[in-house]
């Protein structure tokens, strides 16, 4: 699977983005979805992942009932719309595609994904 993200961008503090992912090379409903963020100085983290039927969806506490990650098979594109952004959001967004069974155990880590998109730079101004 070939990853390929985009829709980051510069946005004041409170503002939205809708991040994107666009696949290739794997049916879309073959693997599920995740999005991963890393700050300056900072370790990556995850952030949000959705099943491949899109019926199950998994947030971090940080960004639960402010983002919302969705995807359309037929596209085989995932979204992450991200709403009432903080300064604390800046990063780099990296979305995944995994092959293996949706389990909390795999979704919240890297090593539970095989396939990685570049990064695309969220960076919200105060």
């Amino acid at each position: 699977v070939q990853l390929q993200a985009s829709g980051g961008g510069l946005v004041q503090a409170g503002g939205s983005l809708r991040l994107s992912c666009a696949a290739s090379g794997h049916t879309g409903s073959s693997y599920f979805m995740g999005w991963f963020r890393q700050a300056p100085g900072k370790e990556r983290e995850f952030v949000a992942a959705i099943s491949r039927s899109g019926g199950s969806t998994y947030y971090a506490g940080s960004v639960k009932d402010r983002f919302a990650i969705s995807r359309d098979n037929a596209k085989s594109t995932g979204y992450l719309q991200m709403n009432g952004l903080k300064p604390e959001d800046t990063a780099a967004y990296y979305c995944a595609a995994s092959l293996g069974a949706f389990t909390t155990a795999r979704l919240m880590r890297e090593h539970g994904y095989d396939y990685w998109g570049q990064g695309t730079q969220v960076t919200v101004s105060s």
